[in-house]
């Protein structure tokens, strides 16, 4: 008999710290949004698709890389030591999304590589240049219906002994909803 009282006493002490739990217990509300946003694009212009640094000739006196830089608006600064001729470019994207919607222009490399596509470099020349210091006509765009252009500039770097040729590469550019 003492043995049914002492369970039924502990059952009784546990069975109150349940309901104890119980009465003590809030609960509350939030709620829960999402908004799903249009497909982003960013393409190349198909009739300007193209960052052209030009024609560049190192002089006798280049004894370290110098630049040749394109800003967005296609206009060309050639650097020490270089003669540049030519046409420049800047190459034009075009971007397409939720209208009204903020967009950050990117560039997800700091560079890009060049390489000599014609022929191969002689013996002690470099056969490849680096594109980098990647600029933009816009790096934030309020998107309107249709096509939404922008214009990439970059600065390439010539070493002394640059084989002579026509180099070629590309580089990418990343659009994201702010």
């Amino acid at each position: 008999m003492k043995s049914v009282l002492r369970y039924t006493a502990a059952g009784l002490a546990l069975a109150s710290f349940g309901f104890a739990s119980a009465a003590s217990a809030a609960t509350g509300t939030a709620q829960a949004t999402a908004e799903i946003l249009t497909t982003l694009t960013v393409t190349a212009s198909a009739t300007d698709d193209t960052l052209d640094f030009g024609k560049i000739s190192p002089t006798p006196t280049l004894v370290s890389n110098s630049s040749v830089t394109v800003a967005p608006n296609g206009t060309a600064t050639c650097g020490v030591n270089l003669a540049c001729s030519g046409t420049a470019n800047a190459p034009t994207f075009n971007v397409n999304g939720l209208v009204n919607s903020v967009v950050a222009v990117s560039f997800p490399s700091s560079t890009a590589s060049l390489v000599l596509v014609s022929g191969t470099a002689p013996s002690g020349f470099q056969g490849t240049m680096t594109v980098g210091a990647f600029t933009t006509s816009a790096s934030s765009l309020t998107l309107a219906a249709g096509n939404n252009p922008f214009t990439v500039g970059g600065t390439l770097t010539v070493a002394p002994l640059q084989a002579p040729g026509v180099y070629a590469g590309t580089f990418n550019v990343q659009v994201l909803y702010n």
